[in-house]
Formats: C-alpha cells, structure tokens, sequence
C-alpha cells in the first residue's frame, strides 16, 4: 500500500471519527471568506516575537502554578515604536508565542488579567498595522504544563483545559479586526508522520475553536515537529470542515547549520559545533574541525571521554555536509516538497506559511555560525520560500537568532538586508 493511499485511509478514519463534530460545525452560520480558497491573506512577511509571553517562572515540583508576573521580567518585549518600525521596514505580521501554563495555572482572576494582557498585545499590533498569528506554544521544559502533558493525544491528563483554553482564545481573538488575526493552536506536534493521534488532537483543537468563532482563520500543521515532512504527509480533506484554515511548516534545514553551537540541542555534536560555512562551499572540513577543536579545548564541564565520543560523531556528520556541498539548491529542493504537496491538494501556496526559519548567530552569548554566512543562509530560504510562493515568518525577533538587539532595539542591517527588508531608525 502506498503512503498515499495508507494517509487517505487514516484521513477517512479520521472524518468518521469526528462526524458530529464536524456536523455541528457545518451547521454554523455560513460566512468563511472566500479567500480561502484564493489565497488572499493577510500574511505575507512576518517575525516571531517570542519571548514576549514566553520564558515563564514556574515554581518547581510539586508546585504546577507559576510566580506573578509569571513571566521574566528581564525578557525583551516589544514597544509600541518597535512593533512600528517593524511594519515600517516592510512585514507585515508577527507570530506571537504564547505559553499556556500560566493561563491554565492560574485561578480565574489571574487568568482573566493574563487574558487582558494578551489582548493589550494583539492589540498593540494591529494599531502599528501589523497581522498577528496567535500561536499557543507548550514550553517543553516547563515540569507539569509540557507538550506531553497538555497535547500527545486527547487523552493526556490536561487536554481538556488546553483545549478550553483554545476555545476561549478563538472566542477572544474573534473580536479583534477581520482578515488581521488568527489562531494556531499548537506548535511543532511532536507526533511521528504516518500516525493518526495528531490529526485526533488537531481536530478537537479546531472543533473548540470553531464553537467559539466560526470565521476566525485558524492555523493547521502536520506531525513530526512540523517539518515539511510533517506537512507532506498530511492530509488535508478533513481539515475542510474547519475552513478558514492556513496551512503552516517550519523550516531549520541543514540543522548543523541553523543550530549549530545551539546549548539546547541534545546531540553531542551541537556543543562545540562552530564555524560551519553557509554554503559549504564557503569554508571547509579542516577549517571547520579546527574551529571545533578549539571550541572543546575550553570546555571544562564535559569528560575527555565524552569529548572524543563528541568529535568522533562531530567529524564523521561535517563530513557528510562538505560531501553533499548544500547550497541553495538544497533548500530549494526541501520547499519544492511542501510545493509540491500544496499543488497535489489545490491549495494556493499563499496559504502555506512557513511559520519559524531561522540561525543561531555568534554573538557575546553562543558560539555558531559566522554572521555572514548566517545572513547567506536567511536569504536563501527567504527567497526560496518566496520563489514557492509561501508567506514566512522569522524566527526570531529577539535573542540568539533575533533581528533587533535585545537592549538597544536596533535592527541587524543584515537580517534586515537577508529578508528583503528596509532599514529603518
């Protein structure tokens, strides 16, 4: 049995499934723009903002509740001036971050102030004439209100209120300007490709947020971390029951690129990792394996053993790269995929956003990849996605793989310049 056919029958499996559900939502008021079947949208040029409701301040087990405010106060959070000068230099929407374990944590009065909180931010985007993607992204690291708790299948002990919390944010957002906001209710489900539990969650999520709003774009994925395998593999008949809907990927190919050097990776090769040429063809295997060794030989926390494990693995991956020699044909060839996937199913690819892309830079902070090669890099997924005729939205605004300093709010001229963009004081 093909993989097509194998998803056609999980797809059919699934509309069975949510029969009634999607019968009541049928019975809704008829008034979906036709856009969604245009592609006539809002979005077109975007940047996540995180961490402005992110990097929260969990108490530790076996509290489940957060401090107040319950996120870091030192974290950077766009101004109003900042969220101007970002529509000045040419996007045209952010992707807003939202971690929901303060919103589920908390009695009702709290909830209700962090409700406001949020409107205040949706607002504020929309009078510097900015869309906003509302995305509700679980904090992997956060010990109770976690991806695994909240979303691996409907039955995961806090599904419920994760799914009321959708609900009533489609009911919220509902009120704010039309074509402007949309709601994507998950970020990067961890669920594997050719698994049906995903599509089960995804499809509760988008029934709740449909009992609140019936017009409201809302923002659907595949599994397997939303990568565009994730996506090619979905199947999107029975999402239409749900229309308005956007279809989203993200995009960190090669990863020994974007992330390396990046401390949150698991891998032991992304530790020292340094120094990679974008493309590969720009540096080489014993310039990069120098910068390696040099970055191990100051590292004072990992055993000797460990460190020979690390490198061994580390040469044998930067080997592979510099074989392959990946430049832009190479991002090319991973967008023609998701392309290929939209024209399969008619789907305007203006409706296929690929939501996060993005680098690790070298800065005070983390040792990754050299700056200019990371602006290589972020142009050519940016034209490539344009070339494909997707919509995007980097990532970041602020930190490690930010386009504005931290402190001083002043755009990098060369993420500016790498995303088609205008300088802009």
């Amino acid at each position: 049995m093909t993989g097509w056919s194998r998803r056609r029958l999980l797809g059919t499996a699934l509309s069975t499934t949510l029969a009634p559900a999607m019968a009541a939502i049928a019975a809704l008021p008829s008034t979906r723009p036709a856009r969604a079947a245009t592609g006539e949208w809002r979005f077109r040029r975007g940047v996540n903002a995180w961490p402005w409701f992110a990097l929260t301040r969990a108490f530790p087990a076996p509290r489940t509740d957060y401090a107040w405010p319950p996120f870091q106060t030192q974290r950077p959070v766009p101004t109003p001036d900042d969220l101007r000068r970002l529509r000045a230099s040419g996007l045209d929407f952010i992707r807003l971050p939202v971690d929901p374990g303060p919103f589920l944590a908390g009695d009702a009065a709290t909830r209700g102030k962090l409700l406001d909180m949020l409107d205040a931010a949706v607002s504020a985007a929309l009078d510097a004439g900015l869309g906003i993607i509302v995305n509700v992204q679980a904090n992997a690291a956060t010990h109770y209100w976690n991806p695994d708790r909240m979303v691996s299948s409907t039955a995961a002990p806090e599904f419920e209120a994760y799914r009321g919390l959708v609900g009533e944010l489609a009911g919220r957002l509902q009120r704010f300007t039309q074509d402007m906001v949309a709601l994507e209710p998950v970020n990067e489900p961890a669920q594997s490709c050719d698994s049906n539990v995903w599509g089960h969650v995804q499809a509760a999520l988008l029934t709740a947020a449909r009992a609140s709003s019936a017009t409201l774009p809302l923002v659907v994925t595949g599994g397997c971390g939303s990568m565009v395998s994730g996506l090619a593999a979905l199947d999107p008949a029975p999402l239409s029951a749900f229309e308005p809907i956007l279809f989203t990927f993200h995009f960190y190919e090669p990863y020994l690129f974007s992330h390396q050097g990046a401390p949150w990776m698991r891998e032991p090769v992304y530790r020292s990792l340094n120094n990679v040429p974008w493309p590969a063809s720009a540096g080489s295997l014993e310039q990069t394996l120098a910068s390696v060794r040099a970055r191990m030989a100051t590292d004072t926390e990992t055993s000797e053993a460990d460190k020979k494990a690390a490198y061994a693995e580390t040469e044998r991956v930067l080997k592979v790269y510099f074989d392959a020699r990946p430049d832009r044909w190479f991002i090319d060839k991973y967008l023609a995929q998701a392309r290929a996937w939209a024209d399969a199913h008619g789907i305007a690819p203006e409706r296929v956003i690929m939501g996060e892309f993005g680098a690790l830079r070298t800065d005070a902070r983390y040792t990754a990849a050299p700056n200019p090669d990371r602006a290589r890099y972020i142009s050519d997924v940016r034209q490539s996605a344009e070339a494909a005729g997707f919509p995007w939205a980097f990532w970041d605004l602020f930190d490690g793989m930010g386009m504005m300093d931290d402190k001083t709010r002043v755009l990098d001229p060369a993420m500016v310049e790498a995303l088609g963009l205008r300088m802009v004081e």
